[in-house]
C-alpha cells in the first residue's frame, strides 16, 4: 500500500481523498452552522428556534437543504440562463477552494505551500465574481443594486483585512499558515499568541471580516428593507441554496484565519495540555458564536457609514499598524513580541 501512494495514481487517489475529507467536513459542518446561528438569534430574542425536526431540532438544516434542492429552479424570462446558473456555482466552488490552504493541526493540510496567504487573497478577491454575475444575469434592478454594493463594500475591506495579516506575515517572516501557527508557540500558552502583540488589529480583522462576508451590521448587499434581499433575490431552489451555503463557507473560513492568525491555531492555551485538531475546531466554533451573537445583537449600519469606515478609518489605522510592527520587527522593540523568525517563536 505504501509503495502504491509513491506512484502517480496512489497520489492522484490520495488528493482525491484527502480533498473529500476536507468537503465533507465544510460541508457537515455547515449544517451545524446554519442550525447553531438560529437557535443564538432564538435565544437573544427570547424564542426556541428549531426544535421539531430531529433530537432538539438538530435535523432542521438538513430537512431545509432537501427543501431547497427539491424545489423547482425559477429562472426569470429576461435573465442570462448561462450566467445566471453559473454564478451561485463560483460562490460555492470557490469559498470550498480556500480550505485547501487551511491547516487544522501541524501536518494536517492538503496543500502545506508557502504561499498560503496570497492563496486565499485570490480566491477571496474572485468570490466577488459570483456575486456580480447573479446580480447582472437577473435583469432586474435590485439584484444589480445589490451586486454593486458587495462588490465595493468587498474590495473595500479586502484592503484593511489584506494590511492586517501583513502585520502578522512582518513578525513571523512567513506566508505559510502552518508557520505562523508555530511561531506562536511557547511556553507561556495564550500569552504567546499574535492576539496580545496584535491586539488592536484582531478587532479591526473582525469588523473587516462581517463587512467581507457580508454580515450583519454591514449585510447592505442583501438589505430587505432596501433591495427586497439584495442579489439573490431572484433566485431560488438549489441555486439560492449554493449562494447561501457559500456565505456560511466564507463566514467559516473567517472564523479559521482568526484562529490561525491571532489565536493561536491548533495550540492548547494551557502549557502542559495536549495541542491538537480540537483546539483549532473549538476556537473556530468560538468565534462563530461571535459572529452570530453580532447578527443577533447590532442594528444595521447606513451604506454611506459601511464605507466610510473602511476607508476613513480602517484603511488608516492599519496602514499605521504595518508601518509601526515593519519597525518593531526590525529593531527587535517589546523584547522581540514582533520578531518571532528571530526569537524561535
Amino acid at each position: 500500500m505504501a509503495e502504491f501512494l509513491t506512484t502517480p495514481l496512489g497520489i492522484f487517489v490520495l488528493i482525491v481523498a484527502q480533498s473529500l475529507l476536507i468537503i465533507a467536513f465544510v460541508m457537515i459542518s455547515l449544517l451545524f452552522l446554519v442550525y447553531g446561528d438560529r437557535k443564538i438569534w432564538a435565544a437573544v430574542q427570547l424564542r426556541r428556534g428549531p426544535n421539531v425536526v430531529g433530537a432538539w431540532g438538530l435535523l432542521q438544516s438538513v430537512a431545509d437543504a432537501l427543501k431547497y434542492v427539491l424545489k423547482e429552479v425559477v429562472i426569470p424570462a429576461g435573465a442570462d440562463k448561462v450566467v445566471f446558473i453559473m454564478a451561485p456555482l463560483v460562490s460555492f466552488v470557490l469559498a470550498i477552494t480556500a480550505w485547501a490552504v487551511i491547516p487544522f493541526n501541524e501536518g494536517w493540510v492538503l496543500a502545506d505551500i508557502n504561499v498560503a496567504i496570497l492563496f486565499i487573497f485570490a480566491i477571496s478577491s474572485l468570490e466577488v465574481y459570483g456575486v456580480i454575475m447573479g446580480g447582472w444575469a437577473s435583469n432586474s434592478k435590485y439584484p444589480f443594486l445589490g451586486s454593486l454594493r458587495s462588490a465595493a463594500q468587498m474590495v473595500s475591506y479586502e484592503v484593511s483585512i489584506g494590511l492586517i495579516i501583513i502585520g502578522v506575515i512582518l513578525s513571523t517572516g512567513s506566508l505559510n499558515l502552518s508557520d505562523i501557527v508555530a511561531a506562536q508557540k511557547g511556553d507561556w500558552g495564550l500569552l504567546n499568541w499574535y492576539w496580545i502583540p496584535q491586539f488592536p488589529m484582531v478587532f479591526l480583522f473582525f469588523i473587516s471580516a462581517l463587512a467581507e462576508t457580508n454580515r450583519p451590521p454591514f449585510d447592505l448587499p442583501e438589505a430587505e428593507s432596501e433591495l427586497v434581499a439584495g442579489y439573490q433575490v431572484e433566485y431560488s431552489s438549489t441555486p439560492f441554496l449554493l449562494y447561501m451555503a457559500g456565505e456560511y463557507i466564507a463566514i467559516f473560513l473567517m472564523c479559521a484565519l482568526i484562529t490561525l492568525l491571532f489565536f493561536g491555531g491548533w495550540l492548547s492555551p494551557i502549557p502542559g495540555i495536549p495541542d491538537g485538531v480540537l483546539w483549532m475546531i473549538g476556537k473556530m466554533a468560538f468565534f462563530f458564536f461571535i459572529f452570530a451573537m453580532v447578527k443577533a445583537i447590532t442594528p444595521r449600519y447606513r451604506y454611506d457609514q459601511l464605507m466610510r469606515i473602511g476607508w476613513k478609518v480602517f484603511l488608516p489605522l492599519s496602514l499605521a499598524w504595518v508601518v509601526f510592527v515593519a519597525f518593531a520587527a526590525q529593531f527587535g522593540w517589546f523584547w522581540g513580541a514582533y520578531a518571532r523568525w528571530t526569537v524561535g517563536g
